[in-house]
């Protein structure tokens, strides 16, 4: 399904559709005064644009060619990469570490200064937020190494939920593949991804995590991609696995 902009589209959308920012960004970047369209600033995310409209986001006219087509990869993140654009720290970012024949493309949610595995980046911000909802439904699964002794019995009360500090995580599978020394491996599969929610859960059982992979995020799997390294998914097996966004 081609993705050119149709007639009428929100501001917003357009700009989320052309990998700038989220919907939600692009509203926030409208009111701070940072988007102008044909000479004028605007300060409402209420317009409908149409191709033609010339649209100036930070002084710079806005790239229409990502909106041609939505793309997706899978980049193998290595520890120490902060997941942004720019870090106010001076930290070396993922974006910074990518191939410089890519288009500007926005994360499929985060990965953690110190987690490592699979990031999926999209230069389309309505796929990102579609990808990202909770109705969507994905399961995202890790591997998880972290210092001291757990049951599976323990592990096994995680399905029901926790609240650490007054925040509810929802259930979360994790298996003890093995307890090596002073140190437990598990595979651990949730669904919510809130931030930190695997470090927070288990310091609540008493452990430290010491290394973080994702392996899986819904369908698409790191498999044997290597660290730092970034591979396109084709736009067939894309679009079999985002139907329901495609038929949008």
């Amino acid at each position: 399904m081609d993705k050119v902009v149709k007639q009428g589209d929100r501001i917003a959308k357009v700009m989320a559709r052309a990998g700038l920012c989220s919907r939600r960004d692009a509203e926030r970047w409208i009111a701070d005064g940072r988007v102008s369209v044909n000479g004028k600033a605007i300060d409402s995310p209420a317009l409908n644009v149409l191709p033609s409209d010339r649209i100036i986001v930070d002084g710079k006219p806005m790239n229409k060619e990502n909106m041609r087509e939505t793309r997706l990869f899978r980049y193998n993140k290595p520890v120490g990469l902060v997941t942004s654009h720019k870090d106010e720290q001076g930290r070396q970012t993922v974006f910074e570490s990518l191939p410089d024949n890519l288009p500007r493309l926005i994360s499929v949610g985060r990965l953690d200064l110190n987690t490592q595995g699979l990031l999926l980046l999209t230069n389309d911000g309505e796929l990102s937020r579609f990808m990202e909802l909770p109705s969507t439904g994905w399961a995202r699964r890790y591997k998880v190494r972290a210092y001291g002794h757990v049951s599976q019995e323990r592990l096994d009360d995680l399905k029901k939920g926790v609240t650490i500090e007054g925040v509810k995580y929802a259930g979360i599978d994790a298996t003890l593949e093995k307890q090596q020394g002073d140190n437990a491996w598990m595979s651990i599969t949730l669904k919510e991804g809130k931030n930190r929610e695997i470090r927070r859960v288990m310091e609540y059982l008493g452990l430290r995590v010491n290394r973080l992979i994702r392996l899986s995020y819904g369908p698409f799997q790191l498999g044997n991609l290597a660290e730092g390294k970034v591979e396109e998914i084709k736009g067939k097996v894309l679009k079999e696995q985002l139907s329901g966004f495609f038929k949008k």
